[in-house]
């Protein structure tokens, strides 16, 4: 029988040594993760899992360390100062083999924390806006405590579990995290000018949030028949399925559904995920199975980076040897859209950074993480154009990256392939104009 019990009772089956996965995202469960760090005295060496967090986040401060060792197979914004001060760790992976450590054993799950909707009449509750990792977690934990939230929107998909199944229940009413839409700048506007000539009608898109995204998924709005298979869902493609371009009919996966390990966004897109058929959120390890993802024909994925050099190696999770964010699901979108036929691997960035500097550059910094190899590396997309790699030789590579560099630069870069790659730089690139 599920008992119902104050959260810091709930979180009295923690212990020691115990490895507990924390739902993340815009699921994170403040209350859970409050009351267990109020209990920090009392536990030594419990590791913490998950993907970014959202909100709460001071079980990573350093004077926590001897309690909670932290682990994150994707660092968010709120735990990055934690990582890169050391007081919190990385564990590099690609997001679609994430259940696959909790399934063989690699990482058992002592402990599952949940923040999930209430049971229906038949005592059914929801993970809500994040399944992705957990519904292994879930699968395998020894324990499981759930916060229960009236405000978690009843999802569709994988995230379906039982009250009965659940160790501890806690009732909260804790606010579920939101992202507003960000407008796109003018950079970011004519990037997404370019990335919507490369989407065919009939496409099926993965997309992240942000400027970029929003500002491709703006520019839309006269196609037809585009279909959802991502590892995230926001609100951008909102607009999309309510003019009836976004309609999934040309799907070989899940037709007419959309497909997602997650959704992240504000009070509207949650509003439109709640009970609704058309939306499954589901295991990652299904959705970003490449071979999942090729069998979508013209799969579309558009991911960022931090840094690309001119042969096309992306760096998407570190500033040199200073970790930023991780692997997450880039290399599984890149390759499985490249094999799909008519698919398309888009890498979009603005060619400058905050600060100015270029972000295409001669060599990544020392220490960068290469997430997409120059092997893998097919469109990369500035606010000048668009570079096609594939086919192209180390040579033109460069030439064609240098073409979408921010202007400043692109003499400095000319400089450096001459000097890396000699007069086969000239040649082939004069091959290229003929």
């Amino acid at each position: 029988m599920t008992r119902f019990v104050t959260a810091e009772d709930a979180v009295r089956l923690i212990k020691s040594g115990d490895r507990v996965l924390v739902q993340g995202a815009s699921a994170t469960p403040q209350t859970l993760l409050k009351a267990m760090t109020a209990r920090a005295s009392e536990l030594r060496d419990v590791e913490l899992v998950h993907l970014h967090t959202e909100g709460y986040d001071d079980y990573a401060k350093p004077e926590y360390n001897e309690s909670f060792k932290v682990n994150c197979f994707f660092i968010g914004g709120n735990l990055r100062k934690y990582v890169q001060m050391g007081s919190a760790q990385y564990i590099p992976v690609f997001l679609s083999d994430i259940p696959l450590l909790f399934r063989n054993g690699t990482l058992p799950i002592d402990v599952v924390l949940l923040n999930v909707s209430p049971p229906d009449r038949h005592g059914y509750c929801s993970l809500g806006t994040s399944v992705d990792i957990i519904a292994a977690g879930v699968e395998t934990a020894n324990i499981i405590i759930a916060q229960i939230n009236p405000n978690m929107p009843r999802t569709m998909g994988d995230g379906i579990i039982h009250i009965s199944r659940f160790d501890a229940c806690v009732q909260v009413n804790d606010p579920i995290y939101e992202m507003k839409l960000s407008e796109p700048n003018d950079e970011e506007t004519m990037i997404g000018q370019h990335i919507a000539s490369l989407i065919e009608d009939g496409s099926t898109l993965q997309m992240g949030i942000g400027g970029i995204p929003n500002a491709a998924l703006s520019c839309l709005g006269n196609h037809k028949n585009l279909g959802v298979h991502t590892e995230m869902f926001s609100e951008g493609i909102l607009p999309l399925i309510e003019k009836g371009v976004v309609n999934g009919s040309k799907k070989a996966i899940l037709p007419h559904k959309i497909v997602s390990g997650f959704a992240m966004g504000s009070k509207r897109l949650y509003d439109f995920i709640d009970d609704n058929p058309e939306v499954l959120l589901m295991d990652i390890s299904f959705v970003n199975d490449t071979s999942v993802i090729r069998r979508n024909p013209k799969a579309v994925a558009i991911n960022s980076a931090l840094e690309v050099d001119i042969t096309g190696q992306i760096c998407a999770d570190s500033i040199g040897s200073q970790m930023y964010s991780g692997v997450g699901g880039q290399m599984d979108f890149m390759r499985g859209a490249a094999l799909s036929v008519g698919g398309k691997a888009i890498c979009a960035i603005q060619s400058l950074t905050g600060k100015g500097h270029s972000k295409i550059v001669p060599m990544l910094k020392p220490g960068a993480g290469v997430v997409t190899t120059r092997a893998h590396a097919k469109y990369v997309v500035t606010e000048y154009g668009i570079a096609e790699l594939a086919g192209k030789n180390l040579a033109q590579r460069a030439k064609a990256l240098i073409n979408v560099a921010h202007p400043s630069v692109r003499e400095e870069l000319e400089k450096a392939a001459f000097e890396r790659f000699g007069s086969s730089y000239i040649s082939f690139n004069k091959m290229e104009l003929v």
